[in-house]
């Protein structure tokens, strides 16, 4: 699905103001408001808006320490450790990876110790051979996605004046 100007116009005031109306939207825009919710029921059905709520700190919730771990798998395993990182709530993101592990999960804790505990737990499921932890220091670059919602913007931009 390709995006072009006006979507990505719209994209940006969503992450930029995700408090204000469709109306408003509309009006910053200068286009109908039907015209900007069937963009952005397009938007959401092709999968390029995936979640409308709010973005929480697991900082502020008490989990300060966050770990990026790498986990290798036994073959035949990678499903089945999936499933079970699923149920432990100090993970918030799993992905299958290349490289030295498996699997790579972002994982969050009260302290280094609450960390050990959670590691601890991890190796425990059946299928998971090692671990290889990171913690974070300090956050560099914060999520964010404006900054590529503008490049591509600016490429169907371009696309379209070529």
């Amino acid at each position: 699905m390709a995006v072009d100007t006006l979507d990505a116009k719209i994209l940006r005031l969503l992450l930029e103001q995700p408090r204000t109306s469709v109306r408003e939207y509309a009006r910053v825009l200068g286009i109908a408001r039907g015209t900007l919710q069937a963009r952005l029921d397009r938007l959401e059905r092709d999968g390029v808006i995936t979640a409308t709520g709010p973005r929480l700190s697991p900082a502020a919730l008490g989990h300060p320490v966050l770990a990026f771990v790498h986990i290798e798998v036994t073959q035949g395993h990678l499903d089945t450790v999936a499933t079970a990182l699923a149920d432990v709530p100090e993970i918030i993101e799993a992905f299958s990876i290349t490289g030295g592990g498996d699997l790579m999960a972002r994982v969050v804790a009260r302290d280094a110790g609450h960390l050990e505990d959670v590691i601890q737990q991890l190796v425990q499921f059946p299928g998971v051979v090692r671990t290889r932890t990171e913690v974070v220091l300090r956050e560099r670059v914060p999520y964010r996605v404006v900054p590529l919602v503008d490049a591509v913007g600016h490429a169907a931009a371009a696309q379209r004046g070529a």
